[in-house]
């Protein structure tokens, strides 16, 4: 089990990413437009800036919903992969079958 705190902060990183992706995807969007003139881009990028760093979606880390490890995490289940083998070998994924040769 990873540490609570880790798990915790990482969960006000998605709420915060979450709540200002459309502001910031305005700013972002202000900013690279080379049509509007350099001082509005300016100040959009100031405004950028000055939110806050948690609230980008590359600060959130990969952490497995069962136990909260960050590492060796399939994305699509959100599982880390010692998780998905405990969970295959007590039968609760279907069609999971542990490998042996």
């Amino acid at each position: 089990m990873a540490k609570l705190s880790a798990v915790n902060k990482n969960k006000k990183r998605i709420n915060l990413s979450d709540r200002l992706y459309k502001k910031r995807q305005a700013l972002k969007k202000i900013v690279m437009d080379k049509k509007i003139p350099l001082e509005e881009r300016f100040k959009a990028q100031q405004k950028l800036s000055k939110l806050p760093r948690n609230s980008a979606k590359t600060r959130v880390m990969n952490r497995c919903e069962i136990t909260g490890r960050p590492h060796g995490v399939y994305r699509k289940l959100k599982i880390s992969r010692i998780a998905l083998r405990q969970l295959g070998l007590q039968g609760k994924i279907p069609g999971l079958v542990k490998s042996s040769w």
